[in-house]
């Protein structure tokens, strides 16, 4: 069952501790426009860049979830989204003043309490679903999600944890909704096994834990629970916080054993590359631009006209288009005809067409043009050729009055293709 968007009514604001860092640290979540998805800004870094809370951001971390886009990075993030997931809220912007969301009491608690009193308010586009039609199943040494079709409406986790001895490590299993998560997942701290305190401390890790915001699991100092098999409760509040980055509703039955972040995290890029993939074949919110409506917007024409349809426009921050590469393309007659290749630069043209797409939905109303100026950080991954589909992705990092930074990146299927930074700079059209 499909549900509209949602924010929160009004600003809130909180303080805290930061678990691994110990740093003291500010947080300000604010209502976000339809489509803008979690956003993470860093108050502390100068002109710094969007880190949105999807798969595609993720970096390695040890024992948390790590975001990073360009020089900005933030981690601790699932406690949040978890709560962002378990609310069913949707579109936010959280400005944070370090690289690390404080730790608060160990749980999510403080966070779902915080946005449960902002309100909740409708937005009127549709939520994205992802609803599994066939079993995945992933793997790490001993640990195993196992991801099926839903038995229910919406999204069903069992957990089958192991731990020390006197630990009770009954399964637990939850159904999602936004009551049961505040009663049943949201208070869970985060635990720690004794003898892993002393790695962790040598890693840098763990400055702001203590007793009260992490659960001490076996050894002479072992914690006492605040509810029930309150670890296992946790670790569905981490598979939900990871869930969170796939940027769409999942339904889906999940049988998780011994999962951590890593194994989470892997399931989630693998969802998020489903979801784009039912994107491009139109199904999910479907097709909104078709090439009549490229056209009126963009002034290119044949042959320098790049993007096919534009599947998916989130307000002035990200739109998603295709190409259709095909033999008759003018370029593949000069460009090593014997081996045909679509140059790298036409795809970088076309990663500029749909960006320029985006932009103008907005430079419409302040009577400027988005003139290409500058192309950094390119990558180019892997070959283009005759049959395939291009998918392109755009995403703005920074705007201001004179100079708009644009995030690029070209899949065929599941492969990146092509990627690079685009520096636009405004004029007057």
């Amino acid at each position: 069952m499909s549900r509209k968007e949602r924010t929160i009514k009004r600003a809130v604001e909180m303080e805290g501790i930061a678990l691994h860092s110990g740093d003291q640290v500010h947080v300000r979540i604010e209502p976000a426009p339809s489509g803008t998805g979690v956003i993470f800004q860093r108050t502390d870094m100068e002109d710094g860049p969007d880190i949105p809370a999807l798969a595609g951001y993720l970096t390695v971390s040890q024992r948390r979830t790590v975001l990073r886009a360009g020089n900005g990075l933030v981690g601790m993030v699932e406690h949040l989204l978890s709560s962002c997931l378990g609310l069913g809220i949707d579109n936010v912007f959280v400005r944070v003043s370090s690289d690390e969301l404080p730790g608060m009491d160990g749980s999510a608690k403080n966070y779902a309490e915080l946005l449960a009193g902002a309100g909740v308010t409708e937005q009127k586009s549709e939520r994205k679903v992802l609803t599994i039609k066939d079993p995945l199943v992933f793997r790490e040494g001993d640990a195993e999600l196992l991801v099926l079709p839903p038995s229910t409406d919406g999204l069903k986790i069992r957990y089958q944890p192991s731990y020390p001895e006197g630990v009770d490590a009954t399964p637990l299993e939850f159904r999602l909704d936004r009551d049961s998560f505040l009663k049943e997942i949201a208070p869970a701290r985060t635990f720690v096994q004794a003898e892993e305190i002393d790695s962790l401390l040598e890693a840098g890790l763990g400055k702001g834990a203590n007793k009260e915001n992490t659960v001490v699991l076996g050894g002479e100092e072992a914690g006492e629970m605040r509810m029930d098999r309150e670890p296992t409760r946790h670790k569905i509040l981490d598979i939900l916080g990871d869930l969170a980055l796939l940027g769409a509703d999942l339904h889906a039955d999940i049988v998780a054993t011994r999962s951590g972040h890593s194994l989470n995290q892997t399931l989630v890029r693998h969802l998020r590359e489903d979801l784009e993939a039912l994107e491009v074949a139109g199904e999910g919110r479907g097709i909104q631009y078709e090439i009549q409506d490229v056209m009126r917007r963009l002034p290119h024409r044949y042959p320098f006209l790049l993007v096919d349809r534009v599947l998916e426009v989130e307000g002035y921050r990200r739109a998603v288009g295709i190409k259709n590469v095909t033999i008759n393309e003018p370029f593949f007659q000069g460009h090593f005809p014997a081996k045909p290749l679509m140059p790298g630069v036409l795809q970088l043209e076309a990663l500029a067409q749909l960006a320029g797409f985006l932009l103008q939905r907005k430079l419409d109303l302040t009577g400027k043009l988005g003139v290409l100026a500058a192309i950094d950080k390119v990558r180019f991954r892997g070959t283009v050729v005759p049959g395939d589909q291009l998918r392109l992705e755009v995403e703005t990092l920074r705007v201001s009055a004179s100079r708009v930074q644009v995030k690029g990146q070209g899949k065929v299927g599941r492969r990146v293709v092509s990627e690079a930074l685009l520096s636009f700079a405004m004029i007057d059209a």
